[in-house]
């Protein structure tokens, strides 16, 4: 089975992104499908030839997690942006966070410290699939440092290729066009 690029030029016109910017980073999402589909031929030729025991398997293997997550983690990412930032159109969510967080505001202090911090990777907000409590995470990679047993419930990149090109090093000033454009009702529909 195939993965298809999905489309998110929606998202263009979108408040404190250009369209160059997000145009770049469709591409190199685009890239994580291509080569996800082309890792899963390879691995399905060799299993077939039974070149397992072989270290370009490994090899493969290993990187099937990056690139899969990487298309993954850019699909959670585009589809929660282009709404207005209204945490009140997640109703359920927001009672959530400020039960596990203490406020609202601490966990929108506490996400964007994360996104602040040195280094490049991604920001989670996951649910544990057992206990429902909220978590903020710091991804270093794409396949590494995820949390078992849990769900995806918002995204935000921090890599430079998702806001450099409008912000420079302001990294702080693209946490706060990304806050202000997330889409609250996409992320009360991920919470189970």
């Amino acid at each position: 089975m195939a993965y298809s690029v999905q489309d998110y030029s929606r998202l263009i016109g979108m408040a404190g992104f250009s369209e160059t910017l997000l145009n770049n980073h469709f591409t190199l999402y685009q890239g994580y499908v291509n080569n996800t589909n082309k890792l899963m031929d390879s691995l399905a030729a060799m299993l077939k030839e039974d070149s397992t025991a072989t270290p370009e398997y490994a090899e493969l293997k290993r990187r099937m997690g990056f690139e899969f997550n990487g298309m993954r983690l850019h699909e959670c990412y585009f589809s929660n942006l282009a709404g207005n930032g209204d945490a009140d159109k997640a109703p359920r969510l927001k009672a959530l966070l400020a039960k596990d967080f203490g406020s609202f505001g601490a966990w929108e202090k506490d996400f964007r410290a994360t996104g602040a911090m040195r280094g490049v990777g991604w920001v989670v907000l996951y649910q544990d699939n057992l206990t429902g409590q909220l978590f903020n995470q710091w991804i270093n990679e794409h396949e590494a440092g995820h949390w078992a047993g849990c769900t995806i419930i918002l995204v935000m990149d921090v890599f430079e290729h998702a806001f450099l090109t409008d912000y420079g090093l302001k990294r702080p000033a693209y946490i706060e066009s990304f806050v202000a454009n997330i889409d609250w009702a996409i992320l009360e529909g991920r919470l189970k």
